[in-house]
């Protein structure tokens, strides 16, 4: 009895929440990303040769976009994304089977996945001390715990989320950070800018106008 009210304590809680953390895991392919709901409309907008876009909204459009895209701290993140963190049982699956890791890149996604859950003790501390407000400590989770580095060198192979038991995602986590880069401070490498200005330009990710893509077939 006294280990069972200890296990809340120690850093064996991952016990616990193994059960739920796996009750909770994907069931979606693993290759399938969530599409942020503002943004697909607005291309859905693009798209349609008949739309009007000085139309007014209707009431079911009239829902204001997400004050933030992405992820920069805990509090950005879902309550799956905190639930795997106190889950991970740190043994390091998901890091040998990462290619960008095996390779002598900074990415570890278990330490993704423990930074998270370092960050998240002390935002709950900071609001323990403050009697129940978070007061800003000039700290967030990207930069001061993962850096750009870590997050750009994954090469979303899933391999991580695999290897896991207990159907940790650090994938997810790594995907919303990026997509605070790319979205809200525009920090993207200039490799994927000059992509994602091809395909914008070309509708292809390569610098050809689109009437001279098979000019490769008369060589």
């Amino acid at each position: 009895m006294v280990f069972l009210n200890y296990l809340y304590f120690s850093k064996h809680l991952h016990i616990l929440l193994a059960f739920p953390n796996t009750y909770y895991g994907k069931l979606r392919p693993k290759g399938q990303f969530e599409n942020n709901d503002a943004v697909t409309k607005e291309v859905k907008l693009m798209m349609d040769p008949d739309a009007d876009p000085f139309a007014a909204p209707t009431e079911s459009e009239t829902e204001e976009p997400p004050s933030k895209f992405g992820a920069s701290d805990v509090q950005d993140l879902s309550w799956v994304n905190l639930l795997n963190a106190y889950t991970c049982t740190e043994c390091g699956r998901c890091t040998s089977e990462c290619p960008a890791n095996q390779t002598g890149k900074k990415l570890s996604p278990r330490k993704i996945m423990m930074d998270t859950r370092d960050r998240l003790e002390e935002v709950g501390k900071n609001i323990d001390a403050n009697k129940g407000i978070f007061v800003d400590d000039g700290k967030q989770l990207l930069n001061d715990y993962i850096t750009k580095e870590e997050l750009w060198a994954c090469t979303t192979c899933n391999a991580c989320v695999e290897a896991c038991p207990v159907s940790i995602d650090p994938l997810n986590i790594i995907m919303e950070m990026r997509r605070y880069l790319v979205m809200e401070e525009s920090a993207a490498p200039m490799e994927l800018n000059n992509m994602m200005t091809n395909i914008e330009n070309n509708g292809a990710p390569w610098p050809y106008n689109q009437m001279d893509r098979l000019n490769w077939k008369n060589e």
